[in-house]
C-alpha cells in the first residue's frame, strides 16, 4: 500500500466520521425530514461516501469517533455544515443544541468557546443579525 492510499484512507474515514456526525444530529429529532435528507445526500457526495456507508451510518449508532480537524478553518466549516443541517427544517431544538455543543466541545474547542460560536452560528443561522453583522458581511 502506497504512502497516498495511507493518507486518502485516513481522510476517508474522517470524513466518515464527520458524515456520521451530521447524520446523527439530523436524526436527533427523529426521522430524518426530507430537507434534511436532501442535505445528507449532497454531504455524502462532497464526503464521497459510499451508498454502502451511507445505509449503514443511517441504520446503526453512531461507531465513528470525531476526529477534530486540524486548522481552525476547517473546525469552523464543520460547525457550519451541521448548522446547515439543523437548520433545514428552520429551527433548533434543545437535543440539537446538546449535540452541537458535544460536537463543538469534540472538535477541540474549549466550553466556553463553544457555547460562544454556538450562540453566534444560531443567530446567524436564525436570521437575528444585527445591523453592525449584517453591514460587514455585506461589505466583506
Amino acid at each position: 500500500m502506497s504512502f497516498v492510499d495511507l493518507y486518502s484512507s485516513g481522510e476517508h474515514r474522517r470524513n466518515l466520521a464527520h458524515f456520521s456526525s451530521i447524520a446523527s444530529l439530523a436524526a436527533i429529532d427523529g426521522e430524518v425530514n426530507p430537507q434534511e435528507k436532501v442535505l445528507l445526500d449532497r454531504f455524502a457526495r462532497k464526503l464521497d461516501i459510499t451508498d454502502t456507508e451511507y445505509a449503514e451510518v443511517l441504520s446503526s449508532d453512531n461507531k465513528y469517533p470525531i476526529n477534530p480537524p486540524t486548522t481552525s478553518e476547517e473546525r469552523l466549516e464543520r460547525l457550519y455544515d451541521l448548522f446547515r443541517i439543523v437548520f433545514a427544517d428552520h429551527g433548533i431544538d434543545e437535543e440539537e443544541m446538546i449535540l452541537i455543543n458535544k460536537y463543538a466541545i469534540g472538535l477541540g474547542y474549549s466550553s466556553e468557546t463553544a457555547a460562544k460560536l454556538i450562540k453566534r452560528s444560531v443567530e446567524i443561522f436564525g436570521g437575528r443579525l444585527d445591523f453592525e453583522d449584517y453591514l460587514y458581511l455585506v461589505k466583506k
